[in-house]
Order: C-alpha cells, then sequence, then structure tokens
C-alpha cells in the first residue's frame, strides 16, 4: 500500500519536492524514508507530508584504514635502503676499473638490498594503497622479500668466504679466484633465493589455513622456522670464518718482526672492526631469527614490528661496512660528485683482505 503512493506521487506533476529532474527510487538504499505522520489522513497533502524522504547521505561502507606507524617506519627504511644501494650499483657500473670478483659480490649484495628495499615500500603500498585481499597482491610481496633478504644474507656470506680465502691462499688466491667463478657463485646465490621466494606463490603459504600461518603471513610457520634455522647455520659458519681470519691475521702479524708494531696496531683495528661488523650482523638478524623459531600469527603483531625493523636496518649499514669504507669506491664517489680526489685518501687499492 505504502509503495504504491510512493509510485503515485513521484509521477503526479503538482508535487514540489519530487519531480522527474531528481527520481526518488524506492528501492534505493541509500533514501530512507521517515512515517511521522498517518498515512491516512485526509489532509491535501496526504503522501508527501506522510512519507518524507530523508535525503541525508549515505553511509559509506568502506571506512579509512589507520596507518601504523610500524609501517610508516619501514617504508622510511626501505627508502633510505634504495637510495643507499642505488648509488653502490651506480658507481660499480660506471667505473670500468671497479671489476674485480670483490666488487662483483659488492654490487651483487647492493642489488640485493636495493630490491629488499623497494619490497619494503611495495609491500607499504599494497597494504594500504591496494586490495591487500588479492592473492597475487600477497604472494609477490612477501615472495620478493623473502628472494632479496636471502641474497642480502648470502652473498655477506660470500664475501666473508672471499676475505678468508684471500688471507688462507694469498698466494695463489688472484690466479684461483676467477671472474668466471665469482660470476658462477653468484648466480647460484641468486637461483637459490628465487627459489624460496617462489615457495609461496607455489602452494607453500597458509592461505587456505590460517592456524599454520607464521609471524609473517602467508608463509608457513615450518617455513619460517626452515630460513630461521638456516640463518643461524650461516651465522655460526660466518663466526668460525671470522675466527680464522683473525687467527691468520695475528699470524702473519707475528711473523713480520721488522713492521711488529705496526703491524700490531692494523691487526688489532681489522680484528675490532671483524668484530664490529659481526656484532652489527648478529644485532640486526638474531632477534628475528629466534622470535620466527618460537612465535606464530597469534603472537602479537607489535612483537613481530619490533623483530623486523632491526633486521631491515642490516640493509641500511651493509653498503657503509663493504662499499662507501672501500678506498676505490671512495675515490669514484669523489671523482663523481666534486672531479677531486682528497690528498688524504690511501691510494692503494684495497684488497679483499682488507676490511
Amino acid at each position: 500500500m505504502i509503495l504504491s503512493l510512493v509510485a503515485a506521487a513521484a509521477m503526479s506533476g503538482g508535487g514540489g519536492s519530487l519531480n522527474s529532474s531528481s527520481p526518488l527510487d524506492p528501492f534505493d538504499s541509500s533514501t530512507s524514508w521517515s512515517l511521522g505522520e498517518d498515512p491516512f489522513n485526509s489532509s491535501s497533502e496526504p503522501v508527501v507530508r506522510t512519507l518524507t524522504p530523508d535525503l541525508q547521505p549515505a553511509t559509506t561502507a568502506v571506512a579509512i584504514q589507520e596507518v601504523s606507524p610500524w609501517d610508516i617506519a619501514l617504508c622510511v627504511t626501505g627508502t633510505l635502503i634504495s637510495c643507499e644501494n642505488a648509488l653502490v650499483i651506480a658507481v660499480l657500473f660506471y667505473t670500468p676499473t671497479l671489476r674485480a670478483p670483490m666488487f662483483i659480490l659488492i654490487g651483487s649484495l647492493a642489488v640485493a638490498d636495493l630490491l629488499a628495499g623497494l619490497g619494503l615500500i611495495l609491500n607499504f603500498v599494497f597494504a594500504y594503497l591496494v586490495d591487500s585481499s588479492v592473492e597475487f597482491v600477497t604472494l609477490l610481496s612477501v615472495g620478493l622479500l623473502i628472494s632479496a633478504f636471502s641474497a642480502s644474507v648470502l652473498n655477506i656470506l660470500a664475501i666473508t668466504v672471499d676475505r678468508y680465502l684471500s688471507l688462507y691462499n694469498a698466494l695463489t688466491y688472484h690466479t684461483e679466484r676467477t671472474v668466471t667463478f665469482t660470476y658462477v657463485m653468484v648466480i647460484f646465490i641468486w637461483v637459490s633465493c628465487l627459489t624460496l621466494g617462489l615457495l609461496p606463490a607455489l602452494g607453500w603459504n597458509c592461505l587456505r589455513d590460517e592456524s599454520t600461518c607464521s609471524i609473517c603471513r602467508p608463509v608457513t610457520k615450518n617455513n619460517a622456522v626452515a630460513l630461521a634455522v638456516t640463518f643461524l647455520l650461516v651465522f655460526a659458519l660466518m663466526m668460525q670464518l671470522y675466527l680464522q681470519i683473525c687467527k691468520i691475521a695475528f699470524r702473519h702479524a707475528q711473523q713480520i718482526a721488522v713492521q711488529h708494531q705496526f703491524v700490531a696496531i692494523s691487526t688489532t683495528k681489522g680484528v675490532s672492526t671483524l668484530s664490529a661488523i659481526l656484532c652489527a650482523f648478529g644485532a640486526c638478524w638474531l632477534p628475528f631469527a629466534m622470535y620466527s623459531i618460537v612465535a606464530d600469527s597469534s603472537y602479537p603483531v607489535i612483537y613481530t614490528y619490533a623483530t623486523v625493523l632491526p633486521a631491515t636496518c642490516c640493509s641500511v649499514i651493509n653498503p657503509i661496512i663493504y662499499a662507501f669504507r672501500n678506498p676505490d669506491i671512495q675515490k669514484s664517489l669523489w671523482m663523481a660528485c666534486c672531479g677531486c680526489v682528497p690528498s688524504n685518501l690511501s691510494l692503494r687499492p684495497r684488497t679483499s683482505s682488507d676490511v
């Protein structure tokens, strides 16, 4: 009955508030009707006064998502990582003299960290600007981050091995460590890391069973534990290699009696630098690795952020430790920026054994 009256009033030409230019559809969910008077009132305007449309704006179902300060911090960190490592890659690419195996490994590390930084930025974009409920978006973001950070860790391990071999086989190092061998090792690292990144897209994910999720959705708990244990093994191997490097360095210092004082000071400084590098690497990654083993998706997300952020900071300090401290790269940066090289900059090229 009421709907019939509404239709009749809409078609009549005498309704001042209801005209043909703005028809009111009774089936439109955005228009609400207030029944303030009796519809059977015999007054001259029964329908118009009885069924008065409430023309207030319809409430939208889409709510504005609040941006997490942790995600902002990760995005800013990713931007800094990208800028730093893009500079390293540009210097290595445009300097023909920087083609030794050591610089190939540094370049591979810079590419890995650059992709990690871009992955953090894309993760922020996908979380707040793109519909993150789409499986493809989630798997792409997580796969990129897994591949990039895995490649970063393995490239650091490769640089550590390179430094150890340059000291252990000092006489034959430059003949055995060819550029071809280094490229093969880099390719092996990247193939392994890309395979790890593809695992969630190939079905090793928790999108179908949320109870199996780790602290990093959609990575399963088992996969996260496997990655964390692998990292702990890599870290243990790096500790052993750096310990051997220190032993070799001290043995060389004892064999050179003429330069005993100079070498002792230099060796002590080198050991201190190695310790700082190893401690920084462990401080960045160990909390996240240990937390990945003991925690799952039911744990408070703030703990995940608190361990992920230091891990990403490792990619911030990598260019400083492995690239910007190198005299050859420093000279290239000075030449690119001001066209000159400071006189206090060491003129000797740095070898792979230097720290």
